[in-house]
């Protein structure tokens, strides 16, 4: 009598937790943002935030797949320039341009299929949503001397009476094209590409130098 044959299975080894896999553009340089916090009356601190959501939206303000958007947000999308909507502690939408817009969450760190509901809500119709998380790292400068830190290269006008809480612009730091956002009253995003956040980090570091010192008065 034959015999049957035998088919081994081999278990396969349990799931690791994405975040598990993955380092931050800057991680390398975390303990040195850590070690140039400045404290007291010129405070300021660098850190970058880990793997928020970011999700590229396309539509034109008005039209059914703006609508379409929205009743995914919970919330209308900016419609003019350096207007920033919904909640900047957590999930909010900065104006890139007439149709252009991006969603960000600081709240929830990126996972696969986080974008699929705006992509499904926007099948057959005008506009688009894409997966931008791994395009821009996100870099928040805090403190009383945080504004005087991005003043030194950024020649946006940071004065609070133009460019106030909840704004957010398209910018340069140096030379490096960033998103600014000042997400609270000393609170500031800088959005600069993956591949500039060594750059962009270094650059933060060495400005804030000066306020580690006494002040000159």
């Amino acid at each position: 009598m034959a015999e049957n044959p035998t088919t081994l299975h081999t278990p396969e080894p349990p799931a690791v937790p994405l975040d598990e896999h993955r380092l931050t553009p800057a991680a390398h340089l975390a303990g040195d943002m850590e070690a140039a916090t400045v404290t007291g009356a010129r405070s300021v601190s660098l850190r970058e935030l880990q793997f928020p959501l970011q999700i590229g939206l396309r539509g034109e303000i008005g039209s059914e797949s703006a609508q379409l958007i929205e009743k995914e947000l919970g919330f209308e999308l900016p419609s003019r320039v350096g207007q920033v909507t919904g909640d900047p502690m957590g999930l909010h939408v900065l104006w890139l341009s007439p149709d252009d817009f991006l969603a960000v969450d600081v709240s929830t760190r990126q996972q696969p299929g986080d974008s699929d509901r705006y992509i499904d809500a926007l099948a057959g119709k005008p506009g688009h949503a894409v997966e931008l998380s791994a395009n821009r790292t996100v870099l928040e400068l805090v403190g009383a001397a945080a504004r005087d830190v991005l003043a030194k290269s950024c020649h946006a006008d940071l004065h609070p009476r133009e460019f106030g809480v909840n704004t957010a612009i398209t910018t340069n730091l140096g030379k490096v094209p960033i998103y600014l956002h000042r997400a609270g009253e000393d609170v500031w995003r800088i959005y600069p590409r993956q591949s500039f956040a060594d750059f962009t980090v270094r650059w933060l570091l060495d400005g804030m130098k000066e306020f580690a010192q006494d002040e000159v008065l």
